[in-house]
């Protein structure tokens, strides 16, 4: 278990499943304590299987529209929290010029999953349920709402 930090980023490849997923979960666990932001390293397209599995658990993202760490108009992040090589790769640039804390989760990319709409929405669960767990155990549960 870790402080709680003031201000956390959740970066993965496309800012289409695995960061807005975990930036989600981080606010809806911790609320306005935390600042949450998510971005990505290359645009992409709106996932529609995000908004389904996190409806499911009372978190609407239906609306949520991915964007690059470029487009973040601030930076002071206390912790960036990378999902994918990637953006792991994009973090560890970013600590040549800031003086911020990185931490590689690696998180499976459920796009990937083949089959019926049933099985790719279990592997969307199981990359949402397996971020809920690790951000609980990452962060002091006395200070999660709700949980």
């Amino acid at each position: 278990m870790g402080q709680l930090p003031s201000a956390i980023l959740f970066v993965c490849t496309h800012n289409v499943i695995r960061s807005p997923m975990a930036a989600a979960l981080m606010h809806h666990y911790y609320g306005h304590r935390v600042y949450v932001a998510s971005a990505g390293i290359r645009p992409t397209n709106p996932d529609p299987f995000v908004g389904v599995v996190m409806e499911e658990i009372g978190i609407d993202l239906f609306g949520h529209r991915p964007h690059l760490i470029e487009d973040l108009e601030d930076m002071s992040f206390d912790v960036v929290v990378s999902l994918s090589p990637e953006a792991q790769h994009r973090a560890v640039e970013l600590t040549r010029t800031m003086a911020i804390d990185i931490e590689y989760w690696p998180t499976l990319d459920p796009s990937a999953t083949t089959g019926s709409r049933e099985h790719i929405l279990d592997a969307y669960r199981m990359v949402r349920d397996g971020l809920a767990r690790k951000i609980l155990s990452r962060f002091p549960r006395e200070q999660a709402r709700g949980v």
